[in-house]
């Protein structure tokens, strides 16, 4: 009968050569091109928390070939960002890209620190895109394009800290600039002047280079319209769905539109829009009483509900405050990640 001893001896044996099998680099002798292939079918965030830690081989691709970061996108929802530091993974990416990095995608990942780190690290910067990144602010956005010589592709959607200052700032340190989007959530129409604004039309009008523009949901008018019209005189695309101030009925207005090659009318299909889309809130005003109209778009509800109860308000709150579907799986993560990249949890 085997001892005691001799029992431990094949226990540990067996344990040694688990994880030696554990540690085989299996990739190896895998050509670079195919591994970049995997890569790229992946988005980066993906790469830095999981792919990095595949093995050796994968690893030093993703710290060794500065092409795999040359157009960066860091993309996530409002929930998983309040658990993953997504700002630090933007800038471990950005880092990984040696100076090389010519396009940046951020969504709810960036404030004015991480701009400055970016002006710093890419200055061949063509392309930036921030959505709802609410940390960025006039003064950020302003100080990170002068170090942009070659920014040709801008945007600023949901990022409701940046306001039409900025906006004729950039256009006078981004000569190169081409295109510029914009959008909001939701049209909001109280039947008032005040949501009558052409602020974001005077600014976007500094930027005479532009060729493509795209506002989605804004308050200006024909009059703001017709500003942007005048002193962009290389415009090409023109996306204004939702922005239904503009009356493109005006004569004077379609004589100017009719140089854009492709112009997206204010009741144009939204189909192809990449974000969700809401229906126009009407706030019309009445003696004593104010209407709210439903927010969502809905083909069960008329585009405009006269009357709301608290019980559609609770659920439309819900929409807004109810726990994340990912929060279960991010408990896991703690347990599951490397020790060195548990950095990128809050």
């Amino acid at each position: 009968m085997p001892s005691s001893s001799s029992r431990r001896r094949r226990r540990r044996g067996r344990r040694r050569k688990k994880k030696e099998e554990e540690a085989r680099d299996w990739a190896d002798g895998l050509p670079l091109d195919a591994i970049l292939a995997i890569f790229h079918k992946l988005g980066h965030a993906d790469i830095l928390m999981a792919a990095d830690q595949v093995c050796a081989t994968w690893r030093r691709a993703t710290r060794d070939e500065p092409a795999l970061w040359r157009r960066i996108t860091v993309r996530g929802t409002e929930a998983l960002s309040a658990r993953i530091n997504r700002g630090g993974l933007a800038c471990a990416a950005v880092r990984r890209s040696a100076g090389q990095c010519e396009a940046f995608c951020s969504e709810y990942a960036g404030d004015d620190g991480f701009l400055m780190y970016l002006a710093e690290q890419a200055s061949c910067l063509k392309s930036l895109r921030l959505i709802s990144c609410l940390g960025v602010s006039n003064e950020g956005i302003e100080e990170a394009t002068k170090e942009f010589p070659l920014l040709e592709e801008l945007e600023l959607s949901f990022c409701y800290n940046v306001t039409h200052e900025a906006y004729a700032a950039i256009g006078a340190t981004c000569p190169q600039l081409k295109r510029f989007r914009l959008s909001k959530r939701s049209f909001y129409d109280s039947g008032g002047i005040r949501w009558k604004n052409n602020d974001d039309a005077c600014g976007i009008s500094k930027m005479h280079g532009l060729r493509s523009l795209q506002l989605f949901a804004n308050n200006l008018t024909n009059e703001g319209l017709s500003t942007i019209l005048d002193n962009c005189p290389n415009l090409e695309f023109l996306d204004i769905r939702h922005c239904f101030n503009i009356d493109m009925g005006d004569d004077s207005l379609r004589a100017k539109c009719s140089r854009i090659k492709m112009l997206r009318p204010p009741d144009d299909s939204t189909d192809d829009y990449d974000f969700d889309v809401y229906t126009p809130r009407r706030l019309p005003i009445s003696p004593g009483f104010v209407r709210y109209y439903s927010v969502y778009s809905d083909p069960e509800y008329s585009m405009y509900s006269d009357e709301w109860t608290s019980e559609e308000f609770d659920d439309d709150d819900d929409d807004y405050s109810g726990p994340s579907r990912y929060e279960e799986d991010l408990d896991k993560y703690d347990n599951v990640l490397p020790r060195c990249m548990r950095t990128f949890l809050k």
